[in-house]
């Protein structure tokens, strides 16, 4: 390292001076340490004075089409609803065999037989019909907006936020408006589900349309195609595989909303049966009837994912000749053939045999029972173990990160009193190790270590605002360049604005520890995964469960173990978080040059060198988003945590729902999506910026 101090490191002690600044005087000046309530502006009043208007002037239009959008509701119910399971049995399973093969077509199988044996098929069948259509009002919806952000740029820069702000502002923040203004009912379920997961398909639509090689718009363009067909029929087709993607997507976002939409919905569906039992603190009931959504989505993530991987069935069948037409006709639509004619057959044999009509009460089966005397006897029988391992996390971890050394470490915690030698003690040490780190790496892992040795004495809570939004601005800065700070810069000061800087900073606290645990966590699973083909595929299935179950049955169990509180929450973040971490950690390191790796054995470097000096670098970029996903579902989780106590924005977004007023609401839940846009961008940049140096293409 050269001993010339850069313009880098001056910006980041004049940064660190400031900080120091504000902490020193924060007792004189009250208004660093909490932002003035007089300078708060009410964008909250302004948002109620806006729904109100609405309510009152547009509220027939909203009930009128409330009112039309029930009835496909009903009509694909009563489909479903009147067909014998047998006959939807054998349909789903025909269709993901053709999807996927004999493997996807028996696990489908399975997992409807065992909604049948437990005695939720009905149930299984209302969610399936609201998903039946969310999905293709959501697939429409975000391909027209698709279609429109592809044809012209300033579209997609008005669109591009719109998703950012639908897919990061809370659910829970945006249903009070939808139920105000369509009224209570299954369609505020419908409208919430589609808002939620007609963003992936927008995104989907636009790169797929992009990515038609230039080549094959010649061709049409030489043939004769005009306008609408260089578009329906060349573009399109070569986009199929992305736009089933996008599909593929926006159904598993319209799943994770059948809770949420039960909440408001009041129809007897599986989201209905998860939410009673959790109410009633049932886990076995709650987890069971969780495992029916998680299966479902399973399944149909699966066959649309097999679907959308089967581009040879949408290539261009131009060439298929006059001749053989009728043949051809057939061999193509078997299935379809095979499908309709099994439809019969079960049809015909359910009208025989009762149990392929309605399964019979006495030959369901529920192991819930069981599972909730396991948990009473875990909960009863180690109460101490669990109790020593809350408050050993809660004082030596939680409580720091939240209040700071100075306040946290007292005799009744840790055991002795802070005195003025362990202060400068802990300064030194601080320092030693920011000194170590610029020698042994570089300036901005000593300017890291300095910055965690402030936050983590003072206290995320404790810290000066102006010093907080001037660190994360500089970070922004730094990592993406002027729009990135400036942007996260206008972003925190909207926060400090709305008079919700306390809840923010106790929503990134607790966040800001899960998603570290959960990366480390994660990562770590990730990289064994990328070893082992035995432990990849022992963890695939688990994290398929983990990212499809319900977010109130994951907290359940963490509930009825260590009761409410912020150290419940973090474990419930921490066990939906780590998956995306797993996921990308094992595929970076997976699909990496075999060219670098054969370079780096021939010139002997071991198998330990391998790893963490040429494949994690490499890998660093994919798992990079794997931290920002990390973060996002961080974020989703942490929104459900409002249930067990938690004090920051995910309680004011819930608060905002249950008394009614949206402007409270909202601006907490735009706040949210404030942090995890900033953090996206953030990441994202890092990651660009990292492939480009490592001379990577773009991910």
């Amino acid at each position: 390292m050269s001993a010339k101090i850069g313009r880098g490191e001056i910006h980041w002690l004049v940064v660190i001076a400031i900080t120091l600044i504000c902490i020193a005087l924060q007792d004189q000046w009250g208004w660093l340490s909490k932002y003035p309530q007089a300078w708060t502006v009410p964008f909250s009043d302004w948002l109620n004075i806006i729904i109100n208007w609405m309510i009152k002037h547009l509220g027939w239009f909203f009930l009128g089409f409330s009112w039309l959008l029930e009835w496909p509701i009903k009509a694909v119910r009563w489909v479903l609803q009147s067909l014998p399971w047998g006959v939807t049995a054998f349909v789903f399973c025909v269709i993901a065999y053709v999807a996927s093969g004999w493997r996807l077509a028996l696990f489908t199988l399975c997992s409807l037989l065992y909604m049948v044996v437990i005695g939720y098929w009905d149930e299984s069948m209302n969610t399936l019909s609201l998903v039946a259509i969310s999905v293709p009002l959501a697939i429409l919806t975000g391909f027209i907006f698709g279609v429109w952000g592809f044809h012209s740029n300033r579209a997609e820069r008005v669109i591009m936020p719109m998703l950012d702000i639908l897919q990061t502002v809370p659910v829970f923040a945006y249903l009070l408006p939808i139920l105000l203004l369509f009224g209570f009912g299954t369609v505020v379920g419908l409208v919430a589900s589609v808002l939620y997961s007609f963003p992936p398909m927008v995104r989907n639509t636009i790169v797929g349309l992009r990515s038609v090689p230039a080549e094959v718009i010649e061709s049409g363009l030489m043939s004769g195609a005009s306008k609408s067909q260089l578009f329906w029929q060349v573009r399109v087709p070569n986009a199929m595989r992305q736009l089933l993607l996008g599909v593929n997507q926006a159904t598993m976002a319209s799943l994770s909303m059948v809770i949420i939409a039960s909440i408001i919905g009041g129809t007897e569906d599986i989201g209905w049966e998860v939410l009673s039992t959790i109410r009633k603190a049932q886990f076995g009931e709650s987890l069971l009837a969780g495992m029916v959504i998680a299966l479902m989505a399973m399944v149909i993530d699966r066959i649309t994912y097999g679907l959308a991987t089967r581009t040879d069935d949408y290539q261009n069948t131009a060439a298929d000749t006059a001749s053989n037409t009728t043949t051809r006709t057939l061999h193509r639509y078997r299935y379809w053939c095979i499908a309709a004619a099994g439809a019969v057959v079960f049809f015909v044999l359910a009208q025989i045999f009762d149990i392929l009509q309605d399964w019979p009460r006495h030959l369901e089966w529920s192991p819930a029972k069981t599972m909730n005397d396991g948990l009473t006897y875990l909960v009863a029988n180690f109460r101490g173990e669990i109790d020593s391992i809350k408050k050993f996390a809660f004082f030596f971890i939680m409580l720091p990160a939240k209040i700071g050394l100075q306040q946290a470490v007292s005799p009744f915690t840790w055991g002795f009193e802070l005195t003025q030698t362990h202060r400068v003690a802990y300064v030194i040490a601080m320092i030693a190790i920011a000194l170590l780190c610029m020698k042994r790496w570089n300036y901005k892992a000593a300017i890291a270590t300095l910055l965690f040795a402030i936050f983590f004495y003072i206290g995320l809570t404790n810290m000066p605002w102006p010093a907080v939004i001037l660190i994360y601005a500089v970070i922004a800065w730094k990592i993406g360049g002027p729009a990135l700070g400036i942007g996260t810069l206008t972003g925190l000061a909207f926060i400090a604005s709305s008079g919700n800087w306390p809840e923010a900073m106790l929503s990134i606290y607790l966040c800001g520890i899960a998603v570290i645990i959960s990366f480390v966590l994660g990562t770590a699973i990730g990289i064994w995964a990328s070893y082992n083909d035995t432990v990849s595929a022992f963890v695939r299935p688990i994290n398929d469960t983990l990212q499809t179950m319900p977010l109130f049955v994951i907290l359940i169990p963490f509930v009825m173990i260590f009761k409410i509180g912020d150290f419940t929450a973090l474990l419930a973040i921490i066990a939906y978080a780590f998956v995306p971490a797993i996921r990308y950690a094992e595929h970076g390191l997976r699909h990496l040059p075999e060219d670098t790796l054969e370079a780096a054995t021939m010139i002997g470097a071991t198998k330990r060198q391998l790893l963490w000096q040429v494949k994690i670098p490499l890998a660093m970029p994919v798992m990079m988003l794997g931290l920002n996903q990390t973060i996002m579902y961080g974020i989703a989780m942490l929104v459900i945590t409002a249930l067990v106590g938690t004090k920051g924005l995910e309680q004011s977004v819930y608060i905002g729902l249950s008394d009614g007023n949206f402007g409270v609401g909202m601006v907490a839940g735009i706040c949210m999506a404030i942090i995890a846009i900033i953090v996206d961008r953030c990441t994202q940049a890092w990651s660009r910026k990292r492939q480009a140096e490592l001379g990577l293409n773009p991910i």
